[in-house]
């Protein structure tokens, strides 16, 4: 049994039909990112961004996990697995995976403004006058740019003791989730699953790295039969 990372980001869950957010230009969604996803927006206009996460919610609501999620699920069927995972859908959970480390927070999820140590399930619009136990407006729990991402550290020791990392659908371009591989053991074996994969100098460097240019729904079933059959 091996201890493998797998570290997935949009491109996963694009394929179950969950939009990216970002377009060529750079907005979510028609806005600014720093508008709908950091503190001073929040601040500016807590109504638009409750808005923009509660359309999020509903839509993730209405999709499925697909091919690549229920992948590896088998995967841990056989091996040591643990998902790193940068998207705040559930989709990896509701595959059947039960080690998942959501690194910027998770949609179905609301916190307190007051103690982010309070963080409750949540399935429904959050409104402006809902709040925690201690009376303070709920957020959604997600990490936005210019917050800690917390279990960063967590996940760092997880590639520390990787056997083989599996990237998928991320374009490694987002920090500090883009510097996990760095972590990884020099005798690891690296796969990268991407239609687009962007290969930075450290990266391409790696004697253990395979890219695999195709999607995820393709891809990776092939790739955990390989891993599974080994």
């Amino acid at each position: 049994m091996k201890k493998i990372v797998v570290l997935t980001g949009a491109g996963i869950s694009a394929e179950s039909g969950i939009r990216t957010f970002r377009d060529a230009d750079g907005l979510w969604e028609g806005h600014d990112v720093m508008t709908v996803a950091s503190p001073q927006g929040w601040r500016k206009d807590m109504a638009l961004v409750l808005d923009f996460y509660n359309q999020r919610r509903r839509q993730l609501l209405s999709v499925v996990p697909n091919d690549a999620h229920h992948a590896l699920v088998r995967l841990a069927q056989k091996h040591d697995v643990t998902i790193i995972t940068q998207n705040v859908d559930d989709l990896h959970e509701r595959a059947g995976s039960t080690h998942v480390i959501h690194l910027h927070g998770e949609l179905l999820k609301s916190r307190s403004t007051l103690d982010e140590n309070l963080v409750y399930d949540c399935t429904t619009d959050i409104l402006i006058g809902d709040t925690c136990e201690v009376g303070s407006q709920l957020r959604p729990h997600i990490v936005w740019f210019g917050e800690d991402v917390p279990l960063i550290s967590t996940a760092s020791q997880k590639v520390l003791e990787a056997d083989i990392v599996i990237v998928i659908g991320t374009s490694m371009q987002v920090y500090p989730a883009a510097g996990l591989v760095a972590y990884a053991p020099r005798h690891a074996e690296i796969y990268y699953v991407d239609p687009k994969p962007f290969i930075s100098f450290e990266l391409g460097r790696r004697p253990g790295l395979r890219v695999i240019e195709k999607a995820a729904v393709e891809a990776v079933p092939r790739l955990v039969e390989e891993l599974v059959g080994g």
